[in-house]
């Protein structure tokens, strides 16, 4: 199963456990994005346990409370920040504050889809 998904400010790919998501630049990731996330999780993960990819090949902003309410998803297992900017794995550390559960910086997609497959087998 992929499905694709334009939102205008993000692209979205669903895939059998995980979801990627493509935010475009400048934009401000806010609490109330997680409605839209909690509705993919309602409609293809429903109770299975997936990963969140947040591939970040551009610069936009997170409001930390969205980890507060992401942490309330029970079946999300953890999420992958993927970037090719350094900077991103200090402001990766500072996420993984608000977050309670698994959060890692990947500079690659294919080692975010390994550390997935790893924390999903637990």
């Amino acid at each position: 199963m992929t499905k694709y998904y334009d939102l205008g400010f993000a692209k979205v790919e669903v895939q059998e456990n995980y979801i990627k998501n493509t935010i475009e630049e400048g934009f401000l990731v806010m609490p109330k994005h997680n409605n839209l996330l909690i509705e993919f999780v309602t409609k293809y993960f429903s109770d299975i346990p997936f990963v969140y990819i947040s591939n970040r090949v551009n610069v936009y902003y997170v409001d930390p409370m969205v980890y507060y309410e992401a942490r309330k998803i029970n079946n999300l297992m953890g999420i992958a920040v993927v970037s090719k900017n350094p900077r991103q794995k200090k402001l990766t550390e500072l996420e993984s504050k608000f977050f309670t559960k698994e959060l890692e910086y990947f500079a690659n997609i294919r080692d975010a889809l390994e550390w997935k497959n790893r924390i999903l087998k637990n």
